[in-house]
């Protein structure tokens, strides 16, 4: 937690910038548009709300499916010709779940691209990697997951920077946190981790992001199973068919730029 010089610096925050993959570009919080909104855009009202009216810029480049080279090369130095307040920095998962990777190497090249953006901006905030305990698809790759975290804190610690700890939140393990694809967030799990965002930055947020979900009726083995199959004919085939055929969900996806925390408002209800 931040210390309360580091409070009041971080309490003027007046641009953020959000660099990274689908998780911060926000897939599986479809706005009423369709366009996703995500954890990162609601953020950045939590951290408007805190500035004048129209005294808080922000752009979200992140882009789904993209590897740490990738964002390295695409939006790194447009974060660094910006020079913002606060950069959230989320990358290198896409590279952990690829099979042969190495994530010491990784992070190697993660900490390169985080000192760049830390000799511009104010703050930089980077996160871990979520717990993949009860992701059918991933959870294999919880050890190599945790390995990459590990050198992600050591990093933080090296230049200062808060850490979003998304592997100690506990309420994102509830499957209502997820989308149906169950790779990504649903819009309460992208609510709960902007909340949790406004936390490491010692803000007051307006609620819990470890609150109780509502107690779920009990499922018999049929329905699980049945749940399984149909994730699987519908998004798992097709995700193991893109990476058979070197292709990528963010192959023809734009960033989504700079955004205006007003329309932002307009497509969510309210951070709670």
């Amino acid at each position: 937690m931040a210390d309360d010089s580091k409070s009041d610096s971080r309490a003027e925050i007046g641009s953020y910038v959000a660099v990274g993959d689908s998780f911060t570009e926000g897939v599986g919080d479809p706005g009423p548009d369709g366009a996703f909104v995500g954890w990162a855009d609601r953020f950045a009202v939590l951290l408007a709300d805190r500035r004048p009216e129209g005294d808080f810029r922000y752009t979200n480049l992140a882009v789904r499916g993209k590897l740490l080279d990738q964002i390295v090369a695409d939006q790194v130095p447009r974060a660094v010709d910006m020079a913002p307040d606060l950069v959230s920095f989320c990358a290198g998962g896409n590279d952990i779940i690829r099979p042969g990777t190495d994530p010491d190497e990784v992070a190697e090249r993660f900490e390169r691209a985080l000192v760049r953006l830390t000799a511009v901006s104010g703050t930089v905030m980077v996160t871990t990697g979520f717990d993949t305990r009860g992701v059918p698809v991933l959870k294999h790759l919880r050890g190599k997951i945790a390995t990459y975290n590990g050198h992600v804190r050591a990093i933080a610690d090296r230049y200062g920077c808060p850490v979003l700890d998304l592997w100690s939140l506990r309420s994102v393990r509830d499957r209502r946190a997820w989308d149906a694809d169950r790779l990504h967030l649903s819009p309460e799990g992208h609510t709960r981790v902007a909340l949790r965002a406004g936390q490491v930055l010692g803000l007051d947020v307006p609620a819990d992001p470890e609150q109780a979900w509502p107690p779920l009726p009990p499922r018999g083995a049929l329905d699980v199973r049945r749940d399984n199959v149909a994730w699987a004919r519908e998004f798992l085939v097709p995700w193991i068919g893109r990476r058979l055929r070197g292709e990528s969900s963010g192959d023809h996806v734009t960033a989504k730029g700079a955004l205006s925390p007003d329309d932002i408002r307009m497509r969510i209800a309210p951070v709670a």
